[in-house]
């Protein structure tokens, strides 16, 4: 018995005719005399999908556990960790290079003694520099030459025109 023969079972059972898919071929096999099948109950129909489930294995992954108890994956941990809001929060706009550089350095120096894991560095777009974007430079060669600056990259909110970080 093929699912198709199964499907027309069950349809019946529920009191509706055989589905459109089936009709072209159906009569084909009708006209050999095959294609026929008695009605069956809906109990029938729930013991052939019964066995069908009893011979053929069924994996169900959400009853897993990914990690040992207590334990989570990196992979679980890291998209939790990007997912998180940032600890603190600095708004660099309006400062000059040199100003932006000092504010970072006590930030950062402040969030780490504090135990922070995730900063977000406003710096905007650079709409308004000469040139190319002077504070969004800044911030990406202070994120790269800082020893505890981790991982960083900019978020949904606020776009390009804002950094975050995670703190090491």
């Amino acid at each position: 018995m093929d699912f198709g023969e199964i499907l027309d079972r069950w349809e019946r059972s529920q009191g509706k005719g055989q589905g459109d898919w089936r009709r072209g071929s159906q009569k084909k096999k009708d006209r050999k005399g095959s294609g026929k099948t008695p009605e069956n109950s809906g109990g029938e129909i729930s013991r052939l999908f019964s066995r069908w489930l009893e011979t053929h294995e069924v994996h169900d992954k959400d009853a897993e556990d990914p990690a040992p108890r207590g334990q989570d994956s990196a992979a679980a941990k890291r998209r939790r960790l990007l997912a998180r809001r940032p600890d603190a929060v600095i708004d660099l706009h309006g400062l000059s290079r040199d100003q932006a550089w000092t504010a970072l350095e006590n930030f950062f120096e402040t969030s780490r003694q504090r135990g922070f894991v995730k900063l977000a560095l406003i710096h905007g777009k650079g709409n308004h520099s000469q040139g190319e974007a002077v504070l969004k430079r800044t911030v990406r060669e202070f994120i790269e030459r800082c020893p505890f600056a981790g991982e960083s990259g900019q978020g949904p909110a606020g776009g390009t025109g804002v950094t975050w970080v995670l703190l090491k």
